[in-house]
């Protein structure tokens, strides 16, 4: 049963012991799961964080290698080049005395990430999983207007699908952000109606500025732009901007010039659903079971929505 009193995602997780929260969607992706990290470390539960990572892993030194495809980095760990948003967490995380270890999982298909996360779930025991999106376009089923970027955050999903883990959750940070890539936000409401009914929405919660959460995540941000000034998070720059209270087309980077941007509330607000009923919504996601390419992911993509006709996007009324 859930109460007003506490996110339902928070009862979800109340009998694990050991959570691992992971970016879905690659890149900066795991930031967007600090905020919940602080909290369940302050709750007592012991957190180990994740990210399918954007940066260049096969020049690590073979001493950072856990296993095949699962790459243990910490602050000192040396990097091929400057672009290491897992590295820039662990640094960022040490200062703040926090378990300062994150785990990379190279851009592979769906049957060696999961091969990866099983190996790492077992490895730490792990008894409940986070799947963190910066952005929200990983509750889309594959037959809306626009789908974003998906192919990291579906080979994420469909990896941890198979896993036998006993809670597996989805969260979402940074409502609409994704319009930059063509998604159709009114269709991620209308895809979180359809979770509702069937018991897989649970629910939307905001970060509370005056918090520790907020505190630290806001310096992550920041420390990730110093160590990437070329390549700053967008989505993530787009939530510490909403979080700080700023409104509009806030420019905090060269990367959005041209853009009008549109920061607010909302990008500051958690979405949780289940992810194995997410998953089941798919229209595409057993497709990918024997991808081992990324590479081999778009072209599914590209061929399923050949097949379809999308659903036509709708403007919010209001």
């Amino acid at each position: 049963m859930f109460s007003l009193a506490e996110p339902p995602l928070f009862t979800r997780l109340k009998q694990a012991r050991r959570v691992l929260i992971a970016g879905a969607g690659g890149g900066f992706d795991v930031f967007a799961g600090l905020p919940l990290a602080v909290e369940l470390w302050a709750a007592g539960k012991e957190v180990h964080l994740a990210n399918l990572s954007f940066s260049r892993l096969h020049g690590l030194d073979l001493d950072v290698w856990l296993g095949e495809n699962v790459a243990v980095i910490g602050p000192e760990t040396a990097g091929r080049d400057s672009y290491f948003p897992e590295r820039s967490l662990a640094r960022c995380l040490e200062t703040h005395g926090l378990p300062s270890t994150v785990h990379a999982f190279p851009k592979v298909g769906v049957t060696p990430l999961r091969a990866a996360y099983r190996m790492l779930t077992e490895r730490l025991d792990i008894d409940a999983i986070v799947l963190v999106d910066g952005g929200t376009d990983i509750l889309l089923r594959g037959d809306e207007a626009g789908l974003g970027t998906p192919e990291e955050d579906m080979a994420s999903l469909a990896a941890v699908h198979r896993l036998d883990v006993a809670e597996k959750i989805v969260v979402c940070l940074g409502f609409g952000v994704d319009a930059y890539h063509g998604v159709n936000h009114v269709q991620v409401l209308e895809n979180l109606a359809a979770l509702d009914r069937e018991g897989a929405y649970l629910g939307a919660f905001s970060i509370p500025r005056a918090g520790r959460a907020a505190e630290i995540y806001l310096d992550a941000v920041a420390c990730a732009q110093a160590d990437t000034p070329e390549h700053p998070s967008i989505v993530n720059g787009s939530i510490a901007a909403a979080l700080t209270g700023r409104f509009g087309d806030v420019q905090f980077t060269t990367r959005t010039r041209g853009s009008e941007l549109f920061v607010n509330p909302l990008m500051a607000l958690y979405w949780a659903v289940d992810a194995d009923a997410l998953a089941r919504r798919s229209l595409y996601l057993d497709r990918l079971e024997d991808t081992v390419l990324m590479r081999q992911i778009s072209s599914i993509i590209e061929g399923f929505r050949a097949e379809i006709t999308p659903r036509p996007p709708r403007a919010y009324p209001h």
